[in-house]
């Protein structure tokens, strides 16, 4: 598809329109099965919108942001991963702001907020715990997610080891608070094993998190050994 170099609805629709004649059955059907969500699926690989989403940066973002939809996935995908190109954080934080309450499952997240290289350059980090708090499965999900792809260091440990005692009766948060610490067990041992020794994560997050530990290759045969003991 050739790519306008600004954006109007015209050529945003002629942009849909071409998503869905690339779109495949089979991908199709294997998205909806491990993705949860209301947008429709069209059915494109990953690595494709992210070619798309090259593409497009190319050309006038703010523009194509200004007419960007929310009926497909694919297309909400895009929109969060345009974002990466912003440039500026005060602008990429209000244009992020009204993007992630659009996320309503794991891939949108987890996907768009490892492209933000933004956040590596810039300290957001009282921004994910923010979110950590929020009411909303997916909006919290992003907080941990953004702790796992950009600060999980020196600086930041203590506050994750902090945030990942909140109790969530979601799913998909509990999931990133193991995914989290499974990685956190890879640098920073000790504070992870106080934790487990401790008792105070859910018995669901507990579990987890030694089974994610015990499925790394980063991981001794000793270390999974000995973590064995703290299963709930």
């Amino acid at each position: 598809m050739k790519i306008k170099k600004t954006w109007d609805k015209v050529s945003y629709n002629s942009f849909l329109e071409y998503l869905k004649s690339i779109g495949e059955e089979k991908t199709k059907a294997f998205n909806s099965r491990i993705i949860d969500t209301k947008y429709e699926m069209i059915g494109i690989k990953t690595p494709v919108i992210k070619s798309l989403v090259k593409e497009i940066a190319k050309s006038d973002i703010y523009s194509f942001l200004e007419c960007v939809g929310c009926t497909y996935y694919e297309e909400v995908l895009v929109h969060g991963l345009i974002l990466s190109y912003i440039k500026d954080c005060d602008v990429f934080l209000d244009y992020f702001n009204k993007f992630i309450i659009l996320i309503d499952n794991w891939a949108l997240c987890d996907t768009c907020i490892n492209s933000y290289k933004i956040m590596k350059k810039n300290d957001l980090s009282n921004k994910a715990s923010s979110l950590i708090y929020s009411n909303n499965e997916f909006l919290a999900r992003v907080g941990y997610v953004m702790f796992l792809d950009h600060y999980l260091d020196d600086d930041h440990i203590n506050d994750i080891i902090h945030l990942s005692m909140i109790p969530s009766e979601y799913y998909y948060v509990n999931m990133a608070i193991a995914w989290l610490l499974s990685c956190c067990f890879i640098e920073y041992k000790d504070f992870v094993l106080d934790l487990l020794k401790s008792n105070v994560l859910s018995p669901f997050v507990q579990n987890k998190t030694i089974s994610k530990i015990r499925d790394s290759y980063k991981v001794s045969k000793e270390d999974k050994e000995l973590i064995k003991s703290f299963k709930i």
